[in-house]
């Protein structure tokens, strides 16, 4: 399957939000009770997605037409990395990610962090980022991981 990566538009934010309320329910909802994949879920409303469009570069993955993968990049931290489930672990989040870390790299950038889910740790850690604290907004726990980009 080839997937493109290309910076979000306006017109994408109905199918980010599919995309990421699919994963939040069928993914994360194995790692986080249910009043916290909603509460999530309500940061990412179209209109919110919209919003961060404004704040951050939102990449998108597509096949054809079709958006099935979202990641961005907020200064130093990486952010909302979300991939449709039927089309996870077949490598499209390290496409995004690699897109990521180049732009990242690009712009200076000597660390890398991200908030990471408990259901994506290992899959930074994969990419090679550290965990270096737990961080809790209520019931939900975040692991805050690194990556060097620069010595």
């Amino acid at each position: 399957m080839q997937c493109q990566i290309r910076l979000a538009t306006d017109e994408d934010a109905v199918a980010i939000n599919r995309v990421i309320i699919a994963a939040l329910r069928e993914s994360n909802s194995k790692d986080y009770p249910a009043d916290v994949i909603a509460a999530v879920e309500r940061g990412f409303t179209v209109q919110a997605i919209r919003s961060l469009m404004t704040q951050r570069q939102v990449y998108v993955g597509t096949v054809g037409l079709s958006v099935i993968a979202t990641a961005s990049l907020d200064d130093d931290v990486v952010r909302s990395v979300f991939v449709e489930p039927k089309h996870q672990r077949i490598g499209i989040g390290r496409q995004l990610m690699a897109v990521i870390r180049s732009r990242a790299a690009s712009a200076g950038v000597d660390v890398l962090r991200v908030p990471s889910s408990i259901t994506a740790q290992d899959f930074y850690a994969s990419l090679g980022f550290v965990a270096i604290r737990d961080e809790f907004h209520g019931a939900e726990r975040t692991v805050i991981m690194q990556l060097q980009l620069r010595k």
